[in-house]
């Protein structure tokens, strides 16, 4: 048994300052505040720096020069391990749109990586497109983009073997009603993006079963008085969560505090959306087919499109405490708690609570990384 004190451990109720956990066989065995009980095994002195969970992405294209839409096993898994020395201890690993066989060949690759891996780092595959609408297409290739299709979408969901877990659609798009409900009847998540879908559209959508927003406000309708669209329908949906990229170039403080606001923590999932871009100079790179561009910490298109992030979670965090301006629980939950109710694996992970996998991320003050622990084991940096 480890035991860790003097520590601001993150719950999602509040932070124990100061205050301790144990870890025994990968889990979590007690938290508490104050200074630890007496126990076997070593004790690690903290000096006071933050504890919180291990974050949950639920959308991530690449990292580190690594991209997630490839069949090449290797690339995948740097993607993978660039986000956790930031934190992400899993991750749904997001696909963009291709030719639909390469997108299967992706699906496949990542399928055999999750069977082939006991971590569970990986948690499943989230298909973002084919199935969008091309006037919000964003980065994805506009030649590789199909109208919603059923048999594509069983291509897709057979190559993933159970694997795939999020479908992000158009709705508004001929047919993409009858898709969203195959997706709903494939026990996957259907997810509302890419899309013109005015507010009555998108209610329907999400009272059919659609019950996440991709990225909330990108790349999609606008939120209007007389028209709040999509935003506005997922905001006001209580059985809806919402993806925020909170990196100061896709969504406004305060749309962000606003949105946090309307929909509470629980509802809130801060993601990456991050590309090969993140973790590199400036300079170009692929993202899928597509050639994407990085300067100052944006990625864009040739003309200027914004086009994914070079985010990581513990970025997306101290972005959301230090100039968002909420609290850290706040954060918390909508980096690891949130993520993986949505998912659901809240019973394993996404909270500091005993009988959880010690899926841990230790922030210094300024909360930027310095140790990440996987079910208990040191996979980024060290305890001191």
């Amino acid at each position: 048994m480890i035991t860790f004190a003097n520590a601001r451990v993150v719950t999602v109720r509040r932070v124990l300052d100061p205050g301790w956990l144990t870890v025994q066989d990968g889990r979590i065995r007690g938290v508490g505040a104050g200074d630890p009980p007496p126990g076997d095994g070593p004790v690690h002195d903290l000096g006071g720096r933050y504890v919180l969970p291990g974050f949950v992405d639920l959308h991530m294209h690449g990292g580190g020069g690594a991209q997630i839409t490839t069949d090449d096993p290797e690339e995948i898994l740097a993607a993978v391990a660039f986000h956790r020395a930031h934190g992400t201890t899993r991750t749904l690993a997001s696909l963009v749109t291709d030719e639909l066989d390469r997108m299967a060949a992706s699906v496949r690759t990542i399928a055999e990586i999750i069977r082939g891996f006991n971590d569970a780092s990986i948690v499943g595959v989230h298909l973002e497109g084919p199935f969008l609408n091309p006037a919000k297409r964003g980065s994805h290739h506009a030649e590789f983009l199909l109208p919603p299709d059923v048999t594509a979408l069983r291509h897709l969901l057979s190559a993933g073997d159970g694997t795939v877990r999020v479908v992000t659609l158009a709705p508004e798009l001929p047919g993409g009603m009858d898709l969203l409900r195959e997706v709903v009847s494939a026990d996957v998540i259907a997810a509302v993006g890419h899309t013109t879908a005015d507010f009555d559209q998108a209610r329907q959508a999400f009272a059919s079963g659609a019950r996440l927003a991709t990225h909330l406000f990108n790349a999609m309708r606008d939120f209007h008085h007389r028209d709040p669209g999509p935003a506005g329908a997922a905001l006001a949906d209580d059985a809806v969560t919402c993806e925020l990229i909170n990196d100061g170039f896709h969504v406004h403080e305060e749309a962000v505090r606003i949105a946090v606001g309307a929909a509470g923590p629980e509802r809130i999932a801060l993601i990456t959306d991050a590309t090969p871009a993140a973790g590199m100079t400036d300079g170009s790179f692929h993202l899928g087919p597509v050639p994407v561009f990085a300067r100052d910490g944006k990625v864009t298109l040739s003309d200027g499109t914004i086009a994914g992030s070079t985010l990581t979670m513990d970025a997306a965090v101290r972005h959301a405490v230090h100039c968002v301006g909420l609290p850290i629980t706040t954060a918390a939950i909508a980096a690891a708690t949130t993520p993986a109710t949505v998912l659901g694996i809240a019973d394993r992970t996404g909270s500091i609570h005993p009988g959880k996998d010690a899926d841990l991320v230790v922030l210094s003050d300024r909360l930027h990384v310095e140790t990440v622990l996987k079910r208990g084991t040191v996979v980024h940096g060290n305890l001191r």
